[in-house]
């Protein structure tokens, strides 16, 4: 088995173990699979992330347990001469979401969201890439071109205005179409002129903007920015190196990630090893807004073989909430805040956020507004995970699966009661799902700059 991902950290995984149940091929990502022991703890619905697919459809095959038995039955050669194009692994892995709760709260981290990657790149170099997961993981580079970002746009305004559009996008794409589709903003966000790096280093800041706040919601970027400048940080946003063949933005390379399309991450990995190289060397933090794309960088991007500078940027990368709560810590942080009008805000966590153990540094910038009132929700994944719920066979299940916990707590807190959701997916379950908006902690600090 040639392994698309490097699970390499898995080498002496179970060595020593007769009882560690190691399937007979696939190397170190046999060993990966059989880290599993078995214990069920991700078939139960206590508080927790883990396991999405299981809370919402009581079946332990759904479960990161259940998919190991069957990786194991795929490795031990008991699904035919090609385990990767069987129906029943493709079955196994379908409603994995990627989440990474079972990584954080299963007694041995299974990682079955990179599992999946590694099942679905191994599929994809069997049969190939299906349209649909070539338009999803393609966005970052169709939106970053014009005209092709205007007339993307001017399609899905069209698709979501038309009824027999959206059907015909159901049948011939298998993207839903009882689900409205995000909506590229009027304008993407242009970062201010570049300036020099600084010198002195000591307040600097790498501003890391995704696809999704530069081509869907650019406001969020420029909160970000203005933020990070009112608390005394000399912010530079971050731009593809000198010399780069392609001038487009850079990208985590998550949407081709999730899609088990590897090679394509693995270049605009390379991209951003190439331009963060500078604030690598000088030590300069580099803060980034969307959960999923910094979790990439932190545990994904270690897996695509790509050095000791993948090791670097996942020890210097910050989400925004991580920051400022560390930046605080350390008495550094010079950010005057007002108390904000509204009664007490409803937090829901982004489930990579929960895997990085980022909710106790949102919870602790919250409190440096005064007098806020906030409750966190106790909820699954709210079900969207990015291109899931807008795939035909799977909405009917995302919206079930924020129907769990999630969107009953937001219909019963009042009408005008604010709402904080971190995640771009997130934002657009509950923006569908009960017609509420949700803002990022960057838009709320912002808005209490004083």
């Amino acid at each position: 088995m040639h392994h698309q991902l490097d699970w390499t950290s898995y080498a002496s995984a179970g060595q020593g173990d007769a009882y560690a149940g190691i399937p007979a091929t696939g190397g170190d990502f046999a060993r990966a699979v059989a880290v599993c022991i078995n214990d069920r703890q991700c078939q139960r619905k206590a508080k927790g992330v883990m396991c999405p697919s299981f809370r919402v459809t009581d079946a332990p095959a759904h479960s990161p347990g259940g998919r190991v038995q069957v990786l194991k039955a795929a490795l031990n050669g008991e699904l035919g001469e090609s385990p990767f194009a069987s129906p029943a692994l493709a079955a196994a892995m379908d409603l994995c979401l990627g989440c990474k709760g079972c990584k954080r709260e299963c007694a041995n981290q299974v990682d079955m969201a990179a599992l999946k990657i590694e099942v679905l790149a191994q599929r994809n170099a069997l049969a190939g890439i299906p349209l649909r997961d070539r338009l999803f993981a393609g966005l970052p580079r169709w939106l970053s071109r014009e005209p092709a970002r205007a007339v993307l746009r001017h399609l899905v305004r069209l698709r979501n205005r038309s009824a027999l559009l959206a059907r015909l996008g159901e049948r011939w794409l298998g993207i839903t179409a009882r689900r409205r589709m995000p909506e590229p903003a009027p304008r993407a966000y242009v970062a201010p002129p570049s300036v020099p790096a600084p010198e002195e280093t000591e307040r600097a800041v790498i501003l890391f903007v995704d696809t999704f706040a530069r081509q869907f919601e650019p406001d969020l970027a420029e909160a970000a920015q203005a933020v990070l400048e009112a608390a005394g940080y000399r912010v530079q946003v971050l731009a593809p190196a000198p010399g780069d063949p392609e001038t487009r933005p850079l990208c985590c390379g998550r949407t081709w990630l999730s899609l088990g399309q590897v090679e394509a991450a693995r270049r605009e990995a390379r991209r951003l090893q190439a331009a963060l190289a500078p604030a690598l060397a000088a030590g300069i933090p580099i803060v980034g807004l969307e959960p999923s794309c910094i979790l990439s960088l932190r545990d994904d991007h270690l897996k695509l073989g790509l050095g000791p500078q993948a090791e670097a940027l996942a020890k210097q990368v910050w989400l925004f909430e991580e920051f400022i709560a560390r930046e605080q810590d350390r008495k550094r942080l010079k950010l005057a805040l007002k108390p904000l009008a509204g009664g007490k805000l409803l937090v829901h966590g982004h489930c990579h956020q929960k895997a990085v153990g980022a909710m106790k540094s949102l919870r602790k910038t919250l409190r440096l507004i005064p007098d806020l009132e906030f409750e966190f929700i106790e909820a699954s994944c709210c079900g969207m995970a990015g291109h899931f719920g807008l795939e035909a066979e799977h909405a009917d299940l995302s919206l079930a699966m924020a129907e769990l916990d999630l969107l009953p707590a937001l219909r019963a807190a009042p009408e005008q009661t604010p709402i904080l959701a971190n995640g771009f997916s997130c934002r657009e379950q509950i923006a569908q799902g009960c017609q509420r908006r949700a803002v990022h902690a960057a838009v709320l600090l912002r808005q209490a700059l004083a």
